[in-house]
């Protein structure tokens, strides 16, 4: 999907005409984007705000949906035409800075990141240099609904010590104790970030920090072990009903369509499934988190900004840039629909701005603070087909076509061979 060619070497990108030059003299940035109505509605607000600010500079917004976005912006890196200010995801940061086509962020004046949450300050950099300033911080969680687990007559777990045995037992507990009429949980093994906590809580990884796989197999294969046993107890729904939930996003969740009392979620996804929920949905931390040596829960740029290493108005790009991630106004626009807001000094400004949800996953965030210990290296070229690969397997391990030690055989290989360069 990202297939940006080689040949758009770094020389050539900067000399591509990103943004241009208006009317007297007027700079005109392009900023692109992915997203819904809501999301392009505040974004406008905030371009107006820093047109109103900033005198002399216009803004040009570029947006869409996930998908049309990147292959938009593969179509116009390759063609040396990539908007000045580019929002930018994990998976594909390398993939875009490898091929010269971001700038690094230190070498550009006007971008002060210095009140950046310490704990996703770095998570931009790319063998030291910075392509990419967090947005904004998510955690991915289980979310919890105390109304099915009343009516199934199961407490919910003390997610401070419960361990990944307690998870599947509580699971299954509450399936066998409705009679089927509410799924303990909705299946975890379909986002990869899953399996990263569970690694780090190893002491291993998805990624090492030069790319490569950083888990044993051993641990991958206890793994897919724990996929194969909630689907074996029942503690899930069945592997048919998994492929229509995982298809329908958060509105088909178990707790949104009130059929399950747990489901694994980022936390900035508390609102949307909040309201589809007919009570108050609980954040939990994640299983094994004191079962093992260290604690794997990470906090996760919920996107990056970035500027082209073409754009013909570095620092004015930059200034923006600085105005999106500084500036409180601009914050209490935002607010966290981009994650809470990475600079520390904004999330606090805008936490009385938040509504309910957003106040508790702001209250969620720091209160595992003290026990998240790093973050992640940013993934390696080809992370995105990753996605795939991972629902490909899961599926064959809920649907019982292969084991878990052949899940970890398959994963292995076919991730190397996405991702080897």
């Amino acid at each position: 999907m990202l297939a940006v060619p080689a040949t758009a070497a770094a020389a050539a990108l900067l000399a591509a005409g990103c943004g241009g030059g208006g009317a007297d003299g007027e700079v005109e940035l392009r900023f692109s984007w992915w997203g819904a109505d809501d999301r392009h509605e505040a974004t406008q607000e905030v371009i107006d705000l820093f047109e109103e600010k900033n005198p002399g500079i216009t803004v040009t917004a570029e947006y869409t949906d996930w998908e049309g976005y990147w292959d938009k912006l593969a179509t116009s890196t390759a063609a040396n035409d990539m908007p000045d200010v580019v929002t930018m995801e994990e998976r594909f940061l390398r993939e875009y800075s490898d091929r010269g086509a971001l700038a690094d962020l230190n070498e550009l004046e006007g971008l002060d990141t210095s009140n950046v949450d310490e704990l996703v300050a770095s998570s931009g950099d790319v063998d030291g240099q910075k392509f990419g300033v967090a947005t904004g911080v998510n955690v991915l969680s289980v979310m919890a609904d105390p109304a099915q687990f009343e009516a199934a007559g199961v407490e919910i777990p003390d997610d401070g010590a419960w361990t990944w045995e307690e998870y599947v037992a509580t699971s299954a507990e509450i399936t066998e104790a409705s009679g089927g009429d509410i799924y303990g949980s909705q299946a975890m093994g379909y986002n990869e970030s899953s399996f990263n906590i569970y690694a780090r809580q190893h002491g291993e990884a998805l990624y090492a920090e030069d790319g490569s796989l950083g888990f044993s197999k051993k641990t991958l294969e206890d793994w897919f072990g724990l996929v194969a046993q909630m689907q074996e107890e029942e503690a899930q729904p069945t592997p048919a009903e998994n492929v229509e939930i995982e298809a329908g996003g958060p509105d088909q969740s178990v707790i949104s369509t009130g059929s399950g009392a747990m489901a694994h979620f980022w936390s900035n996804q508390l609102a949307a499934i909040s309201g589809a929920a007919e009570g108050d949905v609980e954040l939990l931390r994640y299983p094994g988190e004191t079962e093992f040596d260290r604690t794997g829960m990470y906090f996760k740029p919920a996107m990056y900004y970035s500027v082209s290493a073409g754009s013909d108005h570095p620092e004015e790009a930059a200034k923006f840039v600085d105005f999106l991630l500084n500036d409180v106004d601009a914050g209490r626009i935002i607010l966290a629909d981009r994650g809470l807001p990475a600079n520390t000094e904004v999330r606090a400004a805008i936490t009385e701005d938040l509504d309910e949800a957003g106040t508790r996953s702001a209250e969620f965030v720091e209160e595992l603070r003290p026990d998240i210990v790093d973050g992640p290296p940013p993934p390696p070229i080809g992370a995105g087909d990753v996605v795939e690969i991972t629902r490909r397997i899961v599926d064959d391990v809920h649907f019982g076509e292969i084991t878990p030690e052949e899940a970890a055989d398959r994963f292995i290989k076919e991730v190397e061979a996405a991702t080897q360069q």
